[in-house]
């Protein structure tokens, strides 16, 4: 069984960088992938971050890509997303999700991913 739990988040002004945790317990496997999902109020569970965990390749959302950086310690298992240059419309909970064998072109979908943390909030504003 997959354990996982966010942390780092909180309230930030626009322009600030934020660095979130991800903690993962339990086994790890070759085929492993792990990301970062976003979800607002009213809106549906979007696609942030996602990368191989033992490749280390990753992919982004246009809209964070050159401001978040995804990234892992294999040692620690742990996942982090560096969120830099903050924006309004970054506001929302962040989930940490976890899965194994999926294909890449399935990377950016929620509905593909077997484990889920509870999520952090981040909200920015001024």
């Amino acid at each position: 069984q997959v354990q996982l739990v966010e942390s780092g988040g909180g309230l930030v002004q626009p322009g600030d960088s934020l660095k979130l945790s991800c903690a993962r317990s339990g086994s790890t496997f070759s085929r492993d992938v792990m990301g970062w999902f976003r979800q607002a109020p009213g809106k549906e569970r979007e696609f942030v971050a996602v990368i191989d965990w033992n490749s280390g390749n990753r992919i982004y959302a246009d809209s964070v890509k050159d401001r978040f950086i995804i990234s892992r310690d294999k040692a620690e298992k742990m996942l982090y997303l560096q969120m830099n240059s903050l924006k309004p419309e970054d506001t929302a909970v962040y989930l940490c999700a976890a899965s194994s064998g999926l294909i890449r072109s399935s990377w950016p979908q929620p509905k593909m991913y077997k484990y889920w943390g509870q999520g952090t909030q981040v909200t920015v504003s001024s």
